[in-house]
């Protein structure tokens, strides 16, 4: 279908044939209206007047007065709000006798006229986008929030192809400065807006997009040749027009080779309205002037003269007359006096009153105001908007590959600009080590950003289409000085003409073009500066000598995940915000002091939120890059991924004995446990051995024969600050578990089954479990919040604490291993010691999920992901996978019930869970500290918490 819309393009215009508009219906319907019509009601027909709802009663007055007095066929309302103008609607509906015509000009949705209603990026940051579709689709939401309104004809879109950087009126209006993408864009927007039942107007014929002056003050002059005017101004009419395009609205221009007379604006040119719109590019829908109280054209003709000319040239709407009594008038006088033909008056009354029937007006024609605002706002619109700022951000540099920024990176944010950047900032620090240095401050002394690795400047311009975004000389300045000493990426918030005047985007090594300023930019940027979305938009204009149209480079996401919204993957979004019922009684309750949770489908992040904070005292609240302790759920992603690498090797074998790479254990009655066996709970090994215990003295405080304050060549297993245990005791924990008392080989949940593992994983490679964690897994994935031993890679203030200890180490215990056992490995257990964020346990289960696939790198083989979320015990009462804890087989378990049996997933004594389901593509990631300040009671687990979330989180699917 698309290679035949593009043939009709090209096709000569005598051969361009529109669809039907018109039912046989509404034909009759105006047909039979029409004749019961008096002179005065036809002329009254072609008037659309101002309206404005935030007026006072007298101005409603005066247009209830045009209604009854002169017929007038339409409003077209500007400032005000949704609910008083629906009111002011419904009064002028139930006043006329035929049904009134509303516009209202809403070229970036309702919100360029209207409070309280719903606000789309403009034309020229929807130009940067690649996936027309998208336009379609807010066509589709401007076209339904219009409906809902009353409103049946959007004046919108702009078709102007801006080629005049230095255009006064257009500009960022337009979708840029190429014809095709002009023509393409609009054709979205008006297909998606008709298809609601709302009419699209495009505007401003024949072109407003090569002016220097702007119509509203005096009348542009457009000196081309009609070579020039057929290539460029109207090749978006020529290209939708037989698409079925509603209205057209003429602009106030002097065009010389289309009227020679000097000084006649298009809009009552009879030779550019009909000759040219009707007759040569064969356009017969409803003709709208711009309107007629503007300079462009009130200064040529006065008031009821200029209507009258404008339709004598081929107009069939007179939009904004400033006086409708002596127009009409002048109507029935050029009626009488035969200049005005009959035929005329009744082509273009008949064809606005089939626009009515079309619309319904001969059924509805008031407006419900019950639950009007809400239902102009839907939670829709903020889905589509999250996904057009996205898909509009340009990158124009990104010297030695920068973009994406790593969350390790030290970060200097500076804002430039008049407008807000504090959203930004905080967008910002949600993924990076962000610190917000002050401008002035860099502008008096460069050290200010010293110690940094990078520095994003940020250019923050107030988010208006009118207003001046220039860069004044002191940031120009600001930007080359800190671009000639640091790493500077440069995000502008701003029209894109204005990076033309930089002279220093040499230095820069980023710069990515948001366009606009407001939140949904602030998070678009952020996520892709970071590496959770692509960035492949395309510049809709040329950037001084800098860029040309269509320029941009395309950044792929660092990470395997990437964010979206729970409705654009089609969730429940009303649904899964149950889940901070959940939260709220985890705060209320004391359960824990707060927490993370991370729902992930099809790759894409669709909830995330982040709730309390670190702890009761200081009240720090959690973010994004707040650190867990993950407890047991080191075992599946610390210990699990490199004993199936070794597995995967052919260097570990499930059915082999556990002798066979520990030979400690030979001549043992442990000797024939089996790898399988270890990883799957059913070893027979009792399920604990407070280790720390042994070591304590008799005032139960670590024995100083075993401990020092200080570490040396014997002591350097550091359990805490100043506490380093002995190394010999290591032996002495696995003899410990030798001479434990040996059960039968049935289900037992058992932490020395992972400390036996990691053993062998560390023998076979003689190299400890955390190095060939970070080597094979870690650093393949770029992950750096996952780690062992976290104070050595970050600072404590963002790690949560998890206890505060009385019985071993006599202190809080934030940033070191909560598990007394690891600790005493030195941080590294096989069972413990691993911290994370949500988002990187995220990305681990996401590995996990996409078969051992983490982008483009196959870190481990489907196949061996398979064998070990295998539950080979389950007829046994087992319900454990090799290593993966596996949905339960009674009533209770450490799942919601839920989960499909091929789920996997793990729980942890802090307060920790990590669940992948293969079905339904869904990984849940619940992190808390709800052992802080006592690990006592576990009030999140009576409670049910983690698993009523995850019972919520599978009901909104």
């Amino acid at each position: 279908m698309k290679k035949i819309v593009i043939a009709l393009a090209i096709l000569p215009l005598s051969m361009c044939a529109q669809p039907k508009k018109f039912s046989t219906t509404s034909e009759q319907w105006a047909d039979s209206l029409y004749q019961t019509m008096t002179l005065r009601e036809k002329i009254g027909q072609l008037f659309m007047v101002a309206a404005y709802s935030n007026k006072d009663q007298k101005h409603v007055n005066q247009i209830e007065k045009l209604i009854s007095e002169q017929h007038i066929g339409g409003v077209i309302f500007f400032q005000g709000g949704p609910y008083r103008q629906a009111k002011i609607t419904n009064t002028l509906q139930n006043k006329s006798k035929i049904p009134l015509l509303v516009g209202i000009d809403a070229e970036w949705g309702l919100a360029m006229r209207l409070d309280s209603t719903y606000r789309y990026p403009y034309n020229m940051s929807l130009g940067a986008i690649q996936n027309n579709e998208l336009l379609y689709k807010m066509g589709q939401q401007m076209g339904h929030q219009a409906k809902r309104l009353g409103v049946h004809f959007m004046f919108a879109p702009v078709v102007d192809v801006n080629t005049n950087p230095k255009n006064p009126v257009i500009g960022g209006r337009s979708f840029g400065e190429s014809k095709e993408n002009v023509a393409e864009k609009s054709l979205k927007l008006i297909k998606g807006m008709q298809s609601t039942g709302v009419y699209a107007t495009a505007k401003h014929f024949p072109g407003h997009g090569d002016t220097s002056t702007d119509s509203h003050h005096t009348l542009p002059i457009l000196k081309f040749d009609k070579n020039r005017l057929h290539d460029i101004e109207l090749y978006p009419y020529k290209r939708i027009i037989p698409e079925g395009l509603a209205s057209i609205m003429v602009a106030h221009l002097e065009v010389p080779v289309l009227e020679s007379e000097k000084g006649r604006p298009t809009s009552i040119s009879y030779k550019t309205v009909t000759k040219l719109l009707k007759e040569d590019l064969n356009f017969d829908g409803l003709i709208f002037t711009d309107a007629l109280n503007m300079k462009g054209a009130s200064n040529y003709k006065t008031p009821g003269q200029i209507d009258l000319e404008a339709f004598l040239a081929g107009n069939d709407v007179l939009l904004f007359p400033e006086n409708v009594p002596l127009a009409v008038d002048l109507f029935v006088k050029a009626i009488e006096q035969g200049k005005l033909k009959e035929e005329r008056l009744a082509e273009s009354v008949k064809k606005i009153l089939k626009h009515k029937h079309q619309a319904n007006l001969h059924r509805t024609k008031t407006v419900d105001l019950y639950n009007l605002t809400k239902d102009l706002n839907p939670s829709i619109a903020d889905d589509l908007s999250f996904l057009l700022y996205k898909n509009m951000l340009t990158a124009l540099k990104n010297n030695n590959l920068v973009i994406p920024l790593k969350a390790t990176e030290k970060i200097a944010y500076i804002a430039l600009g008049n407008a807000t950047s504090k959203n930004f900032e905080k967008a910002l620090k949600k993924f990076g080590n962000i610190t917000v240095v002050d401008a002035d401050d860099v502008r008096e002394d460069l050290s200010e950003i010293e110690g940094f690795d990078r520095v994003i400047i940020g250019y923050h311009k107030e988010d208006n289409v009118w207003k001046n975004h220039s860069f004044s000389n002191k940031e120009k300045q600001i930007i080359s000085d800190v671009a000639k000493q640091k790493s500077t990426v440069l995000v502008s918030f701003a029209k894109p003409y204005v990076l033309g005047e930089l002279s220093s985007i040499n230095h820069l090594d980023g710069l990515l073009l948001a366009y606009q300023n407001n939140d949904f930019t602030f998070e678009a940027v952020a996520n892709a500066l970071f590496g959770y979305s692509e960035i492949n938009g395309k510049t809709p204009v040329s950037i001084g000598n800098h860029f040309p149209e269509h320029a941009g480079l395309w950044i792929d996401k660092s990470h395997s995940i990437e964010i979206s919204r729970a409705s654009l993957e089609g969730v429940d979004a009303d649904r899964l915000n149950d889940i901070k019922r959940y939260t709220d009684k985890v705060l209320r309750d004391k359960i824990a002091p707060g927490g993370q949770i991370l729902v992930i489908k099809d790759d894409k992040i669709i909830y995330d939120q982040v709730f309390g904070t670190l702890d009761y005292e200081n009240r720090q609240e959690v973010s994004q890059k707040t650190v867990y302790d993950l407890a047991s759920l080191s075992k599946i992603l610390g210990t699990l991924p490199v004993v199936m690498k070794m597995y995967e090797e052919g260097a570990l074998k499930l059915e082999a004995p556990i002798s066979q790479y520990l030979s400690e254990f030979k001549e043992t009655d442990k000797a024939n446990i089996t790898i399988k066996e270890l990883l799957t709970h059913q070893s027979g090994l009792i399920a604990w051995i407070p280790f720390y215990k042994q070591t304590l003295d008799d005032n139960k405080r670590p024995d100083k024969e075993l401990y020092s304050t200080v570490p040396t060549k014997n002591n350097s297993l550091k359990v805490f600050e100043n506490l380093y245990l002995t190394n010999e005791y290591k032996k002495e924990m696995l003899q410990r578990i030798l001479d434990s008392k040996m059960g039968a080989k049935k289900y037992v949940y058992s932490d020395l089954n992972f400390i036996l593992l990691q053993q062998i994983v560390e023998r076979h490679y003689q190299q400890p479990l955390d190095v060939l964690l970070q080597r094979y897994f870690l650093d393949p994935m770029e992950l750096t919040t996952i780690s062992y031993n976290p104070l050595s890679k970050m600072d404590i203030n963002t790690i949560a604490p998890t206890e505060k200890d009385t019985y071993y180490r006599y202190a809080t215990i934030q940033g070191y291993v909560h598990d007394m056992g690891a600790a005493m490995l030195g941080g590294v257990g096989g069972h413990a010691g691993l911290f994370g964020n949500a988002y990187e346990v995220g990305q681990m289960m996401q590995m996990f999920l996409n078969g051992g696939k983490f982008k483009d790198k196959q870190l481990l083989k489907t196949s061996t992901i398979n064998t070990f979320n295998t539950c080979f015990y389950c007829q046994k009462g087992n319900r454990r996978g090799a290593g993966f804890d596996k949905p339960q087989l009674t009533a209770s378990g450490p799942t919601c019930g839920c989960t499909s049996p091929d789920s996997f997933g793990h729980t942890g004594f802090t307060g920790t869970m990590a669940w992948a389901d293969p079905q339904q593509k869904l990984i849940y990631v619940f992190l808390s500290n709800r052992t802080y300040p006592s690990a006592n009671e576990n009030k999140l687990s009576k409670a049910n918490i983690r698993e009523d979330i995850q019972q919520v989180i599978y009901d909104s699917l």
